[in-house]
């Protein structure tokens, strides 16, 4: 009896030593793969692709047919649900699709699939491949509002020089609050802790966390947000989270409370958070992510002095791929082997 194998279409670009990758770790899966039908990379990385270039009627023809007789995606196609709600529909086979984002919940949900497809087709996600990366660009947050990076930066422009010894903070004495406590949440949790600051973070579940001191129910958000020094945001955007760091929550800090979003943009309440601001409670806030993406051009967050702004490149690192290689040959060998996968999406709630 031959043993079970994997019929895995590469719906986005991915370079060739982490394809090769995901057949040496797991030789069963044979991967549908023609570079030449999928977006080139502006970037090592790039699973969208450049937005520039297009499939002719031919390609396109072959890459859907590519699709069609896949029992799993390495990617959404395209990044596009329409692509994904017509793969599902096309292809009764499929029973897998792997995410290359950490969520990829908003592609899915917009695909709008029914109850029974989300049933058939398991749906992994890349989530936690971006943590240390994530984590690493959350400290540098907190340690650039402690450190007052833009004072720095102006007096140095100046060629000043300062009027007088200036005080500044230090994370070994501060209180950091982690909003969510999941794969890049517990890697935040760790390297604060690493550095001496006492660590209080989010749950739902009240599970004991790893160099958490203190569990933070999210019904009790708000009195623990206005006893810490720095809250860092880690959460998936979901109807549950949107403008979750909102008025409430800013109008009750401290003055200088540092702010940092690693997690979606959504989950913070602009508006608030620049009165916020504006009125010294927020002292500096890092975004790796906004509401809008890419940020308009008229937002006053681009200006302000106090608001440091990453294009959400925080989480990239020329090791993305293989990393992500790696979980989904991991999850091949699960799903051959009958066991259960890791970083499945919830359909309910889509992260």
């Amino acid at each position: 009896m031959h043993a079970p194998r994997l019929n895995v279409a590469v719906a986005v670009t991915l370079d060739d030593a982490s394809a090769a990758r995901i057949v040496e770790l797991e030789p069963r899966v044979d991967l549908l793969r023609d570079p030449s039908l999928t977006r080139p990379w502006q970037w090592h990385g790039d699973w969208e692709g450049d937005p520039d270039w297009q499939r002719t009627p031919a390609q396109q023809v072959a890459f859907e047919a590519m699709l069609d007789g896949a029992d799993a995606l390495f990617g959404i196609p395209d990044v596009s649900p329409a692509a994904l709600a017509r793969t599902v529909r096309a292809n009764e086979w499929l029973r897998w699709v792997h995410t290359t984002a950490a969520g990829g919940g908003g592609q899915v949900k917009a695909a709008e699939l029914t109850e029974q497809e989300l049933e058939r087709v398991v749906i992994t996600t890349s989530a936690g491949m971006h943590a240390s990366t994530l984590a690493e660009w959350a400290l540098f947050g907190v340690l650039a509002g402690a450190k007052d990076l833009r004072r720095l930066e102006a007096d140095q422009a100046a060629r000043t020089w300062g009027d007088g010894r200036r005080m500044m903070r230090h994370v070994s004495e501060m209180t950091v609050l982690v909003v969510g406590l999941g794969g890049i949440g517990t890697v935040v949790a760790e390297r604060f802790a690493a550095l001496g600051a006492t660590v209080w973070g989010t749950t739902r579940s009240g599970t004991p966390v790893d160099h958490v001191d203190r569990l933070v129910p999210m019904d009790e958000l708000v009195d623990a947000a206005a006893q810490v020094d720095a809250i860092v945001t880690t959460l998936p955007g979901t109807e549950h989270t949107v403008g979750l760091i909102g008025a409430a929550v800013l109008g009750a800090v401290r003055d200088d409370t540092i702010l940092v979003n690693v997690g979606r943009g959504a989950v913070v309440d602009e508006p608030a958070l620049l009165a916020a601001l504006d009125a010294g409670r927020i002292g500096f806030a890092a975004l790796d992510v906004t509401a809008v993406e890419p940020l308009p051009t008229e937002s006053p967050l681009w200006g302000h002095p106090g608001v440091l702004i990453s294009p959400h490149t925080a989480a990239l690192s020329v090791h993305e791929p293989r990393r992500i290689a790696e979980l989904f040959a991991a999850n091949a060998t699960r799903l051959l082997d009958g066991q259960p996968m890791q970083n499945v999406m919830s359909t309910k709630e889509f992260y």
